[in-house]
């Protein structure tokens, strides 16, 4: 008693003697006595059959009353979509040029009018995070049909919020903050994870685009430490065709808790993201933009923000004779899961040149890369400038994709 010798440690047949004696406690091992088998009986036993009876003859009468609610409400628990989600999403057209955190909004708002049971908040971030569901009220005593969650600045509580949420049954949740304090939330996602708690995790600001907020603020290390994290699908579109796949991804999971790493800049909408965004992102990886050569000279291997500038290299590769295909991998988690061919049509191990390319440390993109290969991302904390100037900075230009590529051996 008084110190540290119990914690995680047994006590022992004479510290189990020692405790039962100061606890007036005389019956010997594995022995439940008569009184507690009868309290438990009449507390838990008698009175829950009870309770459950009242509840059922409580729900028999709504339905009887309310039948589509009613089937509305047993559809939710039983975890079924009964809508196309593909056909309820945003599709985005070329020329639009919008940041994934606002194309998430758009996403957001239509899952809202075709899941009742989808509902959500942001840790006093909403504002910028953009998960507001418009038109609806806020979650609040005597306001129990409020759809928008008002976490409170505690990121942690939040995410364990969401996880019991979950557990509960019935209802889709989703909770946001920006992508750098997803270090506060860690446990309680680990526990999503580890529970195969389907919640949606909408984490902006999702690079050293954040600019001006500076060094505490612009994510590094989070991206990979993610990835390392088991059953966790961790999502960072490239445009709002993308974000759109995301989240049909995580409003269908069953077992498995999602990331969507989203961004504070503007992203255009890309190239063949209308047609093959569902499928791709669902692979976790995708060519994007082929070669045009049947065998790439190489590849450029991007996620989010930085499959434009991808798209952009390539094109400036083209004018040298140099073709290469690009791939976006918004999640490397889906594409580890895939099957062999698959990865093969993809990366073909033919093809050694390949540069990958992320503002976000580098650890983990040597199993896409290949030893021949070149990884360009930031292994040093960030810097506080415009987003814009962070960018260039740190080498995340055409110029520097295309002179990466070209020094590869």
């Amino acid at each position: 008693q008084g110190t540290n010798k119990v914690h995680g440690a047994p006590l022992g047949p004479e510290g189990v003697a020692v405790a039962k004696k100061a606890y007036g406690w005389d019956y010997p091992e594995f022995t439940v006595p008569e009184e507690v088998k009868a309290r438990f009986n009449e507390a838990m036993i008698v009175k829950g059959q009870a309770e459950e009876a009242k509840w059922n003859k409580l729900f028999a009468s709504y339905k009887a009353e309310y039948p589509e609610l009613a089937a509305q409400f047993e559809a939710a628990f039983k975890d079924g979509v009964t809508v196309d989600l593909e056909k309820a999403l945003p599709v985005h057209e070329l020329g639009s040029s919008v940041a994934s955190r606002v194309t998430s909004k758009d996403a957001i708002q239509e899952l809202a009018k075709v899941m009742p049971n989808f509902w959500g908040g942001s840790a006093d971030l909403s504002s910028s995070n953009n998960t507001m569901i418009a038109g609806e009220k806020d979650f609040e005593p005597g306001s129990y049909e409020g759809r928008n969650i008002w976490f409170g600045v505690r990121e942690f509580a939040m995410a364990a919020a969401m996880n019991g949420i979950s557990l509960h049954g019935g209802t889709r949740v989703y909770g946001a903050t920006f992508f750098v304090f997803v270090d506060y939330l860690r446990p309680a996602v680990r526990l999503s994870a580890i529970q195969k708690a389907p919640v949606t995790y909408v984490l902006t600001h999702d690079s050293v685009a954040v600019g001006e907020d500076g060094p505490t603020h612009e994510p590094i290390e989070q991206l990979s430490s993610l990835r390392g994290m088991p059953n966790v699908n961790l999502i960072r579109p490239a445009d709002g065709n993308e974000v759109s796949a995301a989240w049909k991804l995580a409003a269908t999971s069953k077992e498995t808790p999602t990331v969507l790493a989203l961004s504070r800049q503007n992203l255009p909408v890309l190239e063949g993201t209308k047609e093959k965004a569902y499928e791709g992102v669902a692979r976790g990886a995708y060519v994007l933009s082929a070669s045009k050569a049947e065998v790439p000279s190489g590849i450029l291997i991007a996620t989010g923000s930085e499959v434009n500038l991808a798209m952009e290299a390539q094109k400036e590769l083209a004018k040298e004779g140099i073709d290469v295909s690009v791939v976006s991998m918004p999640s490397t988690a889906i594409f580890d899961a895939q099957e062999a061919a698959y990865k093969e049509s993809v990366l073909p191990k033919s093809v050694s040149k390949r540069v990958s390319i992320e503002m976000g440390a580098t650890f983990g993109w040597e199993r896409y890369t290949g030893l021949a290969g070149k990884t360009l991302g930031i292994d040093r904390f960030g810097a506080s400038a415009p987003g814009n100037t962070v960018i260039e900075k740190y080498g995340f230009t055409v110029e520097n994709v295309v002179n990466t590529f070209k020094s590869l051996k």
